[in-house]
């Protein structure tokens, strides 16, 4: 059954006995496919702003957002993470998420983390919602670049001025710091690698990057363009950072409903065709 389809910040979804924060927006699942959004390592349904109100307008296309487990309002998680949290995320959590939220056809959206773990669903579960995929600012394997700005973000952390910054958004903030940041810059995690996933995708995709992004360099669209058997999209930005939503959002959401746009007419000539 799906899920009260409404922008209510205090809606919760229950999956796997834990309780998530949710909130949608624009068509609901049957009357369009769903973009479902998958935050950062930082991130919340807050932290989206106001960008998911804009892709239902600009998209025509349903919005599903929701906060993962040790993040904004949902329940705790338990520290340390497991080094291998996004693939258990990806495998275990999100194909959950969507069957909890009665979705139906979907196109995954992910920023950073949430990049990964749609890259790592896409290319490791055999689901036919998934209809298409955007990927901002993914990554795939550590740099050393990206480990050093992480483990200054921990020097910042124990300042208490991004903690404060972060307390605003996340009922757990700590829990939701240290179990980002604690698993890339564990030693151990300096040789995680999941692009071979990037191999077994098979439907479209949409890959952004800002090409001064301090977290990953344009190492990681490289690696999808070497490996990757699907229709690739690609929009790189000059001059920007991490969040090419936030630092160019009028480029980045124009791009998005135009791909969107071209992926639902695709989806319309097959059904007809056959």
């Amino acid at each position: 059954m799906m899920v009260a389809w409404a922008a209510d910040p205090d809606q919760r979804l229950s999956v796997r006995g834990t309780c998530l924060e949710y909130a949608c927006y624009g068509p609901p699942p049957g009357a369009a496919p769903t973009l479902v959004l998958l935050h950062d390592g930082l991130g919340s349904v807050a932290l989206w702003r106001d960008l998911p109100q804009r892709l239902a307008a600009a998209t025509g296309l349903g919005v599903f957002v929701y906060s993962r487990q040790g993040y904004g309002r949902s329940d705790k998680v338990d520290l340390p993470r497991p080094l291998d949290y996004m693939t258990r995320e990806a495998e275990d959590v999100l194909g959950q998420v969507l069957d909890a939220a009665g979705l139906g056809d979907v196109i995954l959206l992910g920023h950073s983390d949430g990049a990964t773990i749609a890259g790592i669903y896409a290319g490791s579960v055999s689901d036919r919602r998934v209809r298409g995929l955007i990927l901002m600012a993914p990554h795939f394997f550590t740099e050393p670049e990206g480990l050093a700005t992480i483990r200054a973000a921990g020097e910042e952390f124990g300042t208490d001025d991004l903690k404060a910054k972060l307390a605003r958004h996340h009922e757990d903030v700590d829990g939701a710091f240290r179990g980002w940041h604690d698993v890339w810059t564990d030693p151990d995690f300096e040789s995680w690698n999941v692009a071979d996933t990037i191999d077994h995708w098979r439907v479209p995709v949409l890959a952004i990057q800002g090409d001064d992004d301090p977290y990953g360099t344009l190492a990681q669209i490289d690696e999808i363009e070497e490996r990757i058997y699907a229709p690739l999209e690609t929009l790189v930005l000059a001059g920007c950072g991490h969040a090419p939503h936030v630092e160019r959002a009028e480029a980045v959401l124009q791009e998005i409903a135009a791909f969107c746009a071209r992926l639902v007419r695709l989806e319309q000539e097959t059904v007809a065709l056959a």
